[in-house]
């Protein structure tokens, strides 16, 4: 598990909610130290702000999507979205999205999900995005976007 975000305080909030449900957790800062670290880590999931220095998290995603060594990588946007955001990420083929502020529950449950399914399918792409209770759904709760 790779969890990417520029604010401190979110990340390590991500990380002990996932830790406590006994999954391993790296951080990153930004997209740049994502892409320094993935190949090394090797996680089941990423998730990614949107808003970070140096690469966002819709490029970041695009970058991770394009290298055959993490194509199938499931990729979660943890962030406040726009619509925009969302269909960006869509377009580069992120799996779900988790609007902010969030509940632990609905980060852990979509997190499991994505595991879940990426080892079910060997990772060989392909699937529906999954909301936050790890439902196939649509793109995100349009009532968290602004």
């Amino acid at each position: 598990m790779l969890v990417v975000d520029d604010n401190k305080v979110i990340r390590q909030l991500i990380r002990v909610n996932l830790e406590l449900e006994g999954l391993e957790v790296v951080t990153a800062a930004d997209g740049a130290e994502c892409l320094d670290v993935v190949h090394q880590v090797r996680p089941d999931v990423v998730t990614l702000d949107v808003v970070m220095p140096r690469l966002d998290g819709i490029r970041t995603a695009a970058r991770l999507r394009a290298d055959p060594r993490t194509r199938d990588v499931p990729l979660a946007i943890v962030s406040a979205c726009t619509q925009y955001e969302v269909e960006a990420g869509l377009d580069v083929g992120v799996d779900a999205f988790l609007a902010k502020p969030f509940e632990p529950a609905e980060l852990v449950g979509m997190v499991r999900q994505l595991v879940e399914r990426a080892r079910g399918r060997g990772r060989q792409g392909g699937g529906d995005p999954v909301d936050g209770d790890g439902a196939q759904a649509p793109a995100v709760d349009q009532s968290a976007v602004p």
